[in-house]
C-alpha cells in the first residue's frame, strides 16, 4: 500500500513557484510577480479536493508464499491440544512396533514347528529305512537260523562236552533276541564290547549283567582257549529267557 499525496503536493509546488506564468494570462505575463505561499497553499487545495488528481491510491502486488515455513498465526485443525496429538502419534508408533514384534514372534514359531516336523519326518523315513543285521560278524542271528528252545539247545550241547558251540548258540541268541525283540541298534560290524554297551543302553539291569557276563564267557571261550567252569554256564542256559525274556509271540512249532 502506497499513498501519492505527498508526492503530489510537492509536485504542484515546484510547478507553481517555477513557472508562475502558468497562472496569468500572456499580456501580464511580463510583470506578473511570483505567487505567495497563500496562493500556492490554495491552489494545492483545490488540486488535492480535486478527485481526478488528489486522493490516496492503493496498490496490492502478489508474491509467492514459502509453504515450508510454519504459519505460527494459524489456529490448529479442530483446536485439538498438542499434548493429544502427540499422544495419539505415540499410540501409533507403539501400534507399530507391536506388530513388528508380534510378525517376528510369530515367524519364529513357525521356524520352530517345522524344525521338530522336519525332524520327525526324518526320524520316521529312517526308521522306516533301517533294516537289521543277519550277521553279527559272521555269527549269524537271523531268528529262523536259531531253535526255538535256545537255552535247552545249549544245555544239550554242553552235555555233549561241545562247550564252545553251547556258548556260541547263547551268544547267537542273545544277539537275536537283542537285535529283534529288544531293539537294540547292533550293526553287523559291532564288536563285543559295542554290543555290551549298546545292550546297557536298552536293557534293564538284570538283562545287562547277564549279556555281560555272557560275552565274557565267550571271549574267554574263544580268544583265551580257556575252559569255561560249568557252574557258569549251565547258570547262563538257566539264566536266558528270564534274563533276555521274548517281546513278540512264540513262533509256531
Amino acid at each position: 500500500m502506497r499513498s501519492h499525496t505527498e508526492a503530489l503536493d510537492r509536485t504542484v509546488r515546484t510547478l507553481l513557484l517555477c513557472s508562475p506564468l502558468w497562472l496569468v494570462p500572456a499580456a501580464q505575463a511580463v510583470d506578473a510577480p511570483a505567487p505567495s505561499a497563500s496562493q500556492v497553499e490554495r491552489v494545492v487545495a483545490a488540486v488535492r479536493a480535486d478527485p481526478l488528481l488528489g486522493g490516496t491510491r492503493t496498490e496490492r502486488k502478489l508474491h509467492w508464499k514459502n509453504d515450508d515455513a510454519p504459519d505460527e498465526a494459524a489456529p490448529r485443525k479442530g483446536g485439538e491440544p498438542s499434548w493429544l496429538l502427540d499422544l495419539a502419534r505415540w499410540l501409533s508408533e507403539s501400534a507399530r512396533a507391536l506388530m513388528w514384534l508380534l510378525g517376528a514372534t510369530a515367524v519364529a514359531l513357525l521356524a520352530v514347528f517345522l524344525r521338530r516336523w522336519i525332524l520327525a519326518r526324518a526320524d520316521a523315513v529312517d526308521g522306516r529305512a533301517i533294516v537289521l543285521p543277519s550277521h553279527v560278524r559272521n555269527l549269524d542271528i537271523r531268528p529262523e537260523s536259531l531253535p526255538d528252545d535256545i537255552a535247552g539247545a545249549a544245555r544239550a550241547l554242553w552235555q555233549r562236552g561241545e562247550a564252545r558251540a553251547c556258548l556260541s548258540l547263547l551268544y547267537r541268541g542273545a544277539l537275536s533276541r537283542l537285535v529283534h525283540e529288544h531293539a537294540v541298534p547292533i550293526h553287523g560290524s559291532s564288536t563285543e564290547g559295542e554290543c555290551v554297551q549298546l545292550a546297557a543302553g536298552v536293557l534293564p539291569a538284570q538283562g545287562s549283567a547277564f549279556f555281560a557276563r555272557l560275552v565274557q564267557e565267550w571271549l574267554s571261550a574263544v580268544y583265551a582257549a580257556r575252559e569255561p567252569q560249568a557252574e557258569a554256564v549251565l547258570a547262563l542256559c538257566d539264566q536266558f529267557d528270564a534274563s533276555l525274556p521274548r517281546r513278540v509271540t512264540e513262533r509256531a512249532a
